[in-house]
């Protein structure tokens, strides 16, 4: 297992981490993830310590807080040897202060995560969405106190906008509070956003990225293609409008040179899907979910072995897309581009 800096942070981490999202699955979303219990959770993460996964990501609204009780019921007796990743932030009642990222809503979070996970801390913790109704400094200034409290090691982001991560930054340098350090993206071969802005963002910051749905939300799997059209069983047949959207023209296009060099490096499909993240500029650690022990062991062979640069090339322009403006002129015009060039892979 390779492990990385996250971010300009001293802490290491796995280039492959696993998301808890299928433990205590309940609810239209992540009842169709999958229903992992406390036994085979363990069964899990015993796979994962063994090829040297130590890293595990979940929320406190995955499955209402289950997700977080079954992890710290799985990890008992071996929380020194495992990095525990949670959010918070989205709301999980309908009472006026369940929802968002005040001071007393960032304290009480935290303090409920505590006693679901069974810990004393959480290694990386991340506001799961931008709380336009919170002033920053408050966010920050709450968040540097859990830090020195001992109750938070490393904070980070997750679904953010550039501007208001750069607006969060300039408050926590303005004030000598702790910055950010993790951005938790959504970022795939079919989904390839995060590079316009976040992407030179986090490198220009320090902000390293643990990449959300490497297989484009179930999209990349092999198991769909030209003439594999969705399989009745699949669960985006009831999850496809939870996520992120992929035009279908294009998907087939991913999906064709994914296959073609699969077949050349006798890998599979989301093998060579999630290898090509980890070799992404700014990717800290990228998150592989698994409702059983075969899927687990399928995506940990997507490491210790690498593409080639040609290989590389063909998947990026399988993958690409015109970009926006103001980035278009900076990937058509010479002038533009020796100004600001884009990120090498």
């Amino acid at each position: 297992m390779e492990y990385r800096n996250l971010g300009k942070s001293g802490l290491k981490v796995p280039v492959l981490s696993f998301g808890a999202g299928t433990f205590g699955g309940s609810g239209p979303l992540f009842g169709a993830w999958g229903n992992t219990d406390v036994e085979e959770a363990g069964r899990l993460i015993d796979i994962c310590l063994e090829a040297g996964v130590t890293l595990f990501d979940t929320a406190d609204v995955y499955s209402d807080g289950a997700s977080e009780e079954v992890l710290g019921s799985a990890i008992k007796g071996r929380r020194d040897r495992v990095l525990i990743s949670t959010k918070a932030g989205l709301p999980t009642g309908s009472g006026p202060n369940d929802w968002g990222t005040s001071r007393a809503r960032l304290i009480a979070s935290v303090d409920a995560a505590l006693r679901r996970l069974g810990t004393d801390h959480i290694d990386i913790f991340q506001l799961h969405a931008y709380d336009a109704s919170t002033p920053v400094e408050e966010v920050v200034s709450t968040l540097d106190q859990l830090v020195k409290a001992g109750k938070l090691r490393y904070i980070g982001v997750s679904n953010f906008s550039g501007w208001q991560i750069m607006k969060s930054l300039a408050a926590a340098d303005r004030h000598g509070l702790t910055r950010y350090v993790a951005n938790q993206v959504y970022y795939s071969l079919a989904g390839r956003d995060y590079e316009w802005d976040l992407m030179p963002l986090g490198q220009d910051q320090g902000l390293g990225a643990l990449a959300w749905s490497p297989l484009a939300w179930g999209r990349l799997t092999g198991k769909i293609g030209r003439a594999k059209p969705l399989p009745a069983g699949s669960r985006l047949h009831e999850t496809a409008g939870f996520g992120p959207p992929v035009e279908e023209d294009y998907l087939y296009r991913v999906i064709d040179a994914l296959e073609e060099i699969a077949a050349d490096v006798e890998k599979t499909v989301p093998q060579v899907a999630i290898n090509w993240l980890t070799q992404r500029p700014t990717v800290s650690s990228v998150i592989i979910g698994a409702r059983n022990e075969a899927q687990l062991r399928q995506n940990l062979g997507s490491i210790g072995w690498q593409l080639t640069g040609e290989q590389i090339a063909r998947l990026d322009a399988a993958s690409a897309v015109t970009a926006p403006y103001p980035h278009f002129p900076y990937r058509r015009q010479e002038g533009f581009a020796r100004l600001d060039p884009p990120l090498a892979g």
